[in-house]
């Protein structure tokens, strides 16, 4: 499932997001989308695994959690 996180701090790192999530399970994937000029995050992330129940877990376990004096936003992203 693949799951999209959003309002993460901009100095959040790619195994940050990653290690917050293992917490709930297997993550196979997560790519930090970054600004092409600059490099910097733009601030969110897409995050799969591909457990359901354990993606559904981390979701409703994450949103709205306080991560690096952030609060972030989680769901499921939209199927592409």
């Amino acid at each position: 499932m693949k799951i999209l996180v959003r309002n993460l701090a901009r100095t959040t790192t790619e195994n940050e997001v990653r290690e917050l999530f293992s917490t709930h399970g297997t993550v196979t994937e997560c790519d930090l989308v970054l600004d092409q000029v600059t490099g910097l995050s733009k601030g969110f992330a897409f995050v799969e695994m591909p457990d359901e129940n354990e993606a559904e877990a981390g979701v409703n376990a994450l949103n709205s959690y306080l991560f690096a004096n952030s609060k972030i936003r989680v769901k499921v992203a939209n199927p592409e």
